[in-house]
């Protein structure tokens, strides 16, 4: 699992597949915002060691460091996805993502490789698959920010703790709860889990 610091978390090297590598994005995003490193540490909490190896892809960033940068740039999970060329260069209507055109977010053997579904038309709403291997999982520490989570478990079986509660689910079960809540999740099998991960904007009320 990731290693902890007091104020962030990451694996220690890159992810041995041959998944794109989050460091780059991050990078441009930050300087599209005009932000310097230490402007961006101190809106993320993420020391400035920390996202410069981050951007260098050095490190890889666990999903609650992940989590941490991207609110602090203000941008939705999407924008960390590759992506080679926009759907309308295939001809079609950016509400169309075809299946072997899916921009693909791999943060490292140990935690998940993320197939994004969402088209580029997608505004509140995001849907992805996540590919847990055998062991791997969101982290040791916990994620907790607003928004609202559903999916349903399309292979193999993980658990999923939100709050205080806790449950293993199988293919076919199919969960929703609120992401403000502390939750994570892992692979305590030995095959692969696939589970269809649905992220919905939530109204900033709902939290005041």
């Amino acid at each position: 699992m990731a290693a902890s610091a007091t104020t962030e978390e990451a694996d220690g090297g890159l992810a041995d597949g041959d998944g794109p590598l989050v460091g780059a994005r991050i990078r441009r995003l930050r300087q599209e915002n005009g932000l310097t490193l230490s402007e961006l540490a101190q809106r993320s909490g993420i020391s400035v060691g920390m996202l410069s190896q981050i951007e260098r892809d050095l490190a890889n960033p666990s999903l609650r460091t992940l989590t941490r940068i991207r609110m602090a740039l203000a941008v939705p999970l999407s924008a960390l996805f590759a992506e080679d060329e926009p759907p309308s260069s295939a001809g079609d209507p950016e509400f169309v993502r075809r299946a072997a055109r899916r921009p693909r977010l791999d943060l490292g053997p140990e935690l998940v490789v993320k197939e994004l579904l969402s088209s580029a038309a997608a505004v509140n709403m995001q849907f992805m698959v996540l590919n847990i291997p055998p062991g791997g999982g969101s982290g040791e520490s916990v994620l907790m920010y607003p928004a609202e989570k559903a999916g349903l478990v399309l292979e193999g079986r993980f658990s999923l703790r939100v709050g205080e509660q806790e449950a293993t689910l199988e293919e076919g079960d199919s969960f929703q709860f609120d992401s403000a809540l502390p939750h994570r999740f892992w692979n305590e099998s030995d095959r692969p889990v696939r589970v269809l991960w649905i992220i919905g904007q939530t109204l900033p009320e709902r939290h005041l």
